[in-house]
């Protein structure tokens, strides 16, 4: 895929958004709201917003790499996304992004409230700089 990315981390609660014109993704916020159906609302508007290409859902596989019920979640979540905005969606293996996280933000002091509210959007800049690393890599062997 190329041209502008959105990188996703779809939370019950809060959805964390990345962005990317290349080789970089940065955080673009977040989506609140306990329900799919506005999460997915709320996702399409960023991408109609910043002329999203495609976008990037981080998948919740388990450790042994199986998927398990939080992953066909996100396959519901991206399904509906892809129809609502017509864009391609990519399914990321997420493994341990929110552990990397959460880490990032202890190293830097991030406590509290902002670290609640920090955590989605730089899980969703990991998952899609993490693709594009990949792409990356892949155009280079």
């Amino acid at each position: 895929m190329t041209g502008i990315l959105l990188g996703v981390d779809y939370g019950d609660t809060r959805t964390g958004l990345a962005v990317s014109a290349g080789k970089m993704a940065f955080g673009a916020g977040c989506v609140v709201s306990k329900s799919m159906r506005k999460t997915v609302e709320g996702v399409a508007q960023a991408a109609k917003r910043r002329e999203a290409a495609g976008i990037v859902i981080g998948d919740p596989v388990n450790m042994d790499g199986t998927k398990g019920a939080r992953s066909e979640k996100c396959r519901i979540f991206a399904g509906m996304l892809e129809q609502r905005t017509g864009l391609p969606v990519i399914l990321w293996d997420e493994r341990l992004t929110t552990v990397n996280a959460h880490e990032i933000l202890s190293e830097i002091n991030v406590r509290g409230e902002k670290r609640k509210k920090a955590v989605d959007e730089l899980s969703a800049t990991l998952i899609l700089q993490s693709y594009l690393d990949s792409q990356t890599q892949a155009r280079s062997q």
